[in-house]
């Protein structure tokens, strides 16, 4: 594969980027005059140099644009109404109509890979090189490197089903040309890379970086996913008792330690000066005047005005909610709705501060735009933000998420529950906005709203309904079927109001059908390597190593 070839030298060019930024404090680590092969992996700090680049460029594709273009775009978080039907940002993913070609598909392909690729670099120099380090910090690297790596497999595994997992890209060079693996081991491997790092990784670290709960929050997600992967069928309605219970499990290590909690307001998680708060166990880490590839581009394609960023990008102005998405929130619920999505009328103090805040007013239309990721001029945050960048963390794994799911674990395959543990969890995040009232029963459909309205355009959206379809396949598909998505209106926050417009575009949706639960897999890794063919049978994959049975 082209990803595998030109990712021998990823850990070169990624220290070599690192170090030309050393001015950030996650930087810090990165080697200044040493060689990084034979020479290198000789201290902690090494280690944590070997690391460090796993939070941000190799996550950069991803971030740029597919992020968000699947998860929200392809759940009907997000629309894009006035684009052509071949646009890759947003609408392919909206109309299910993205192919082997759309570009944000392929580099998003490519960026996965460059995780799984970087991090079996840095797993496989610490084990054959690191020197002069206790086995302790070795295995606390390994786990970090091994916590990227079974995440990016839990997206490969969601997105495209049955891809191709591997230990040691080096092996590859000379014959690239292999088997996928079926989507079960593949979740199953990234399952085993998550609980060896629950295990080895320090509950306690530096502010950006993942720890011991970062790893059973995460795993709580992939055990989730399990569940229903490992159910009575598709359309069973009923996931394994036995994954609910281990992500009930993990979930609650997490819920139950001090380390973490959530943030006061929930408008302030989206903000610069607030990177690395109490409520974020995983988030990629921008630096906004790095190079292009280090840096957050989100703004740029969200803001709908250069009067937002200070410069001459600001090119969201039609990035809009779906009408769908702003007439789901509860009248109530206008904290989060005003944090994710901004109207006409709506004033943000955060951005513009030098005279006084801003009030939204998009000329182009009155429907909302998008306002998560979008945090205003470098004079607002404090030199943070660039032509095309921002230093505005991307969330991966929030605590909010994690009580969410483990009220989901506890929901199991009852109708619904009045544990009094997953009430308290639940409702935490429920009336974080003051507004919206503590429930005393909970069902799936409420944890759907509070997943939704709580993780908008953070790329969880679409993640929510494959993992429902494991179990209640024809549901989520009646669902995706029924939902407006090509709806035009006109939106008033201050009267609360969603009016439907008659004048909207066709995209000619396609229908929603089992095949498009998944991606197709990049036309260019096809010509390499025939085998990730549609048509080709995944062989089972071959663990090398025991799993771990003492983490609960």
């Amino acid at each position: 594969m082209k990803t595998i070839n030109k990712l021998i030298f990823t850990v070169f060019a990624l220290l070599a980027v690192l170090t030309f930024n050393a001015c950030d404090d996650f930087l810090d680590y990165a080697p200044k005059d040493r060689d990084t092969s034979d020479n290198f992996y000789q201290s902690p700090g090494d280690l944590q140099a070997a690391t460090g680049p796993l939070y941000n460029l190799v996550w950069f594709d991803f971030n740029d644009k597919f992020f968000y273009g699947l998860g929200d775009g392809r759940g009907n978080n997000l629309f894009c109404p006035y684009s052509d039907k071949e646009n890759d940002y947003i609408t392919a993913y909206v109309t299910f109509t993205e192919t082997q070609l759309t570009g944000s598909l392929v580099m998003a392909w490519q960026s996965f890979y460059n995780v799984v690729s970087q991090s079996d670099n840095v797993i496989n120099n610490i084990r054959n090189r690191a020197t002069n380090v206790t086995e302790e910090q070795k295995n606390a690297a390994i786990a970090e490197a091994r916590f990227m790596r079974g995440t990016a497999y839990w997206y490969l595994a969601s997105t495209w089903g049955d891809v191709i997992i591997y230990e040691d890209q080096t092996k590859l060079i000379d014959n690239y040309v292999v088997p996928k693996n079926p989507r079960l081991d593949v979740m199953e491997f990234a399952i085993r890379d998550l609980e060896f790092a629950a295990k080895y990784l320090p509950e306690t670290t530096a502010s950006w970086r993942v720890t011991r709960y970062s790893a059973f929050g995460m795993l709580s997600r992939l055990y989730l996913s399990m569940a229903g992967l490992k159910g009575e069928g598709v359309n069973s309605g009923r996931r394994s008792q036995e994954y609910l219970d281990l992500a009930a499990k993990a979930a609650k290590i997490v819920c139950e330690s001090d380390a973490y909690k959530l943030m006061d307001n929930y408008a302030d998680l989206f903000k610069v000066a607030n990177n690395n708060n109490s409520e974020s166990l995983f988030a990629l880490q921008w630096i906004a005047n790095g190079e292009y590839g280090v840096k957050n581009t989100q703004q740029a394609y969200f803001a709908y005005s250069p009067k937002i960023t200070g410069f001459t990008d600001g090119w969201g102005s039609y990035a809009i909610a779906s009408y769908e998405m702003i007439n789901f929130y509860d009248k109530r619920d206008q904290v989060r709705r005003k944090a994710t999505w901004m109207g006409k009328g709506d004033f943000y103090p955060e951005i513009d501060i030098a005279n006084g805040g801003f009030t939204a007013d998009n000329p182009d239309h009155n429907m909302a735009n998008i306002k998560k990721g979008v945090v205003g001029s470098a004079k607002d945050n404090d030199g943070k933000v660039s032509f095309m960048g921002s230093a505005l963390n991307t969330y991966m794994l929030r605590l909010a998420e994690v009580y969410l799911i483990y009220t989901e674990a506890v929901l199991g395959n009852n109708t619904s529950t009045s544990d009094p543990q997953a009430l308290e969890y639940f409702n935490m995040v429920r009336t974080r906005t003051k507004d919206l009232p503590a429930v005393t029963a909970i069902t799936y459909k409420d944890i759907q709203y509070e997943r939704r309205a709580e993780l908008a355009m953070e790329g969880q959206y679409w993640y929510d309904l494959v993992r429902r379809s494991y179990y209640q396949q024809q549901e989520v598909l009646n669902y995706l079927n029924d939902q407006e998505r090509e709806t035009i209106y006109n939106f008033d926050p201050i009267a609360n109001t969603v009016e439907k417009l008659d004048n909207a575009p066709s995209h000619d949706v396609v229908k929603a059908t089992p095949d498009k639960l998944l991606l197709p897999i990049p036309e260019s890794e096809i010509s390499k390597n025939p085998l990730l063919s549609k048509d080709k049978e995944p062989v089972p994959y071959t663990f090398t190593e025991e799993k771990i049975t003492d983490l609960f």
